[in-house]
């Protein structure tokens, strides 16, 4: 281990961004906070680089007497939160400017996002470098709060009603993972040697096994509904749909991309220490995760609101990614972080090519409204099917790798159930997402659509849009025919979530 200030540096980096974000939004400057969102988001790009190189020779950097602790895990997630952000802020600049045009929001609320933007940036490398238990529920609460104002972002009746949804059952479910790890801290106190600390998630690895399993399973189910709540899990995913539905398009893509990836990611740190010793925990969690796949998908066919046909999908695809870290095996967890890089790129792809179908129709989002769109976006509708033959696992695209390394990882567990209920459900998911693709950019619509008065406005959208969108769609393909170049990043973070729970660090 190496003490280092980098951890630190690199989640207050954003935090002080906020504050030119304020000071200098008067100057007359075009794109002056948007310029300066994205030079504080890079400044935290390069940090996260410079971290991962020496998490790659062999290093584990901490900071505050161990109070945060970057392994591989870490890394995949810094890296991970830091180019998906990059992206959707670039896609924002002209999304947000064409809200202010047609009096959406004004001026002011621009600063506001981009504030928010960071902070939410800040929050996410907290949550990603602690190493304090309690600090890791202080941090997920900091992530909800800051997505909870973007959510609200329109101050409709729908999207406050929404925001207030998303804080009401994430901060109590979260709330009920704080009592699984007082649980734990509470069990393992008196096992653990003299100079350890028992809230440290380095330290539970020692004493797991030391836990009276009654305490352990308890503490389990508690953190298994705080963090799925987190995440949109079935069947704590009620405020899911409405918030992706009423945020803005680029923060659905967050939310779906980033924000219930940290219901995994906790998951990752906290549940799968006890997998090894409970084998009652893999079953529980492929059960729940099964339930969640099918009711995902079951609920987006019936879906006429493409942003909530895609939230309905996300419900549907978290599972698998819980299903993968739950088997508590190398493959398993293995392919359930493969699978959450995947479905950051894939369902970010999709959500912004949803936007862009807004941004050129007018806030268009029902499919029965739309049609015949793909002669006039023909890179909107590439992208869009990019992103909706990799979620429904079609090779060569990346969801289809991540997916069969799960099936794979169940297989081997001997839980052949449950392998087939994912694969049905990845079926149903490519059937979903073709039919919404077809209406949508092909078949003749009803009347004709418009982006106004003339049907002949409507054309691709600005090249900030959908040169975000193609770096992801290039990202689905290369992930998916080339895997070895993320392998390195999946190694590390499997063998540091092993190396946690096996033993302790």
């Amino acid at each position: 281990m190496v003490e280092s200030f980098l951890p630190i540096i690199l989640f207050t980096v954003p935090i002080v961004g906020i504050l030119f974000v304020f000071m200098f939004r008067n100057i007359p400057i075009k794109y002056i906070r948007e310029l300066i969102t994205l030079l504080f988001q890079v400044i935290t790009l390069i940090i996260g680089i410079i971290i991962t190189s020496e998490v790659f020779q062999g290093k584990t950097l901490t900071a505050a007497n161990k109070a945060f602790f970057v392994d591989g895990l870490s890394v995949l997630m810094i890296v991970l939160v830091n180019v998906s952000i990059i992206l959707i802020t670039i896609y924002s600049i002209k999304y947000i400017l064409k809200e202010k045009e047609l009096g959406i929001i004004s001026e002011k609320r621009i600063t506001l996002y981009y504030s928010l933007i960071l902070l939410f940036t800040g929050t996410m490398m907290w949550t990603v470098t602690t190493n304090h238990m309690v600090m890791l529920y202080v941090a997920v609460e900091g992530t909800t709060l800051a997505t909870a104002l973007l959510v609200a972002f329109y101050r409709t009746r729908a999207s406050l009603e929404a925001g207030y949804k998303y804080v009401l059952l994430v901060v109590v479910g979260i709330t009920l993972a704080l009592l699984g790890i007082v649980l734990i801290f509470s069990a393992a106190v008196p096992h653990l040697p003299e100079g350890s600390h028992a809230l440290l998630l380095t330290e539970v690895g020692r004493i797991s096994k030391l836990i009276p399993s009654n305490i352990a399973l308890l503490a389990v189910v508690f953190m298994i509904a705080g963090f799925g709540t987190k995440a949109g899990l079935v069947p704590f995913h009620a405020w899911l749909p409405d918030a992706h539905a009423e945020a803005p398009t680029p923060i659905s893509a967050l939310l779906s991309g980033l924000v219930i990836k940290v219901g995994a990611y906790a998951l990752a740190r906290t549940v799968t220490i006890f997998t090894a010793q409970h084998h009652s925990i893999i079953i529980f969690i492929a059960i729940m995760a099964s339930a969640g796949m099918l009711i995902g998908i079951f609920l987006a066919w019936a879906q006429d609101d493409l942003k909530r046909l895609l939230a309905f999908h996300s419900v549907s695809q978290i599972a698998y990614v819980f299903e993968g870290l739950g088997l508590g095996t190398y493959m398993g967890i293995y392919g359930g972080l493969y699978h959450l890089v995947n479905h950051t790129f894939f369902k970010g792809l999709l959500f912004l090519s949803a936007g862009c179908i807004m941004y050129a129709t007018r806030g268009k989002r029902k499919i029965s409204e739309l049609g015949g769109l793909a002669s006039k976006m023909p890179i909107t509708a590439f992208c869009f099917f990019v992103g909706a033959l990799a979620m429904g696992g079609v090779p060569p695209f990346n969801g289809f790798m991540s997916k069969f390394t799960i099936f794979l990882a169940a297989g081997q567990q001997k839980l052949y159930w449950a392998a087939a209920i994912s694969i049905f459900t990845s079926f149903l998911t490519l059937g979903c997402m073709v039919h919404a693709g077809y209406l949508i950019f092909w078949k003749k619509p009803a009347k004709q659509v418009a982006s106004s008065n003339n049907p002949e406005e409507i054309r691709e959208v600005p090249f900030l849009m959908w040169g975000s969108m193609i770096v992801l769609a290039g990202l689905c393909l290369l992930l998916g025919i080339y895997p070895q170049i993320i392998h390195p990043f999946l190694d590390k973070a499997t063998e540091a979530i092993l190396t946690i729970w096996g033993a302790g660090v």
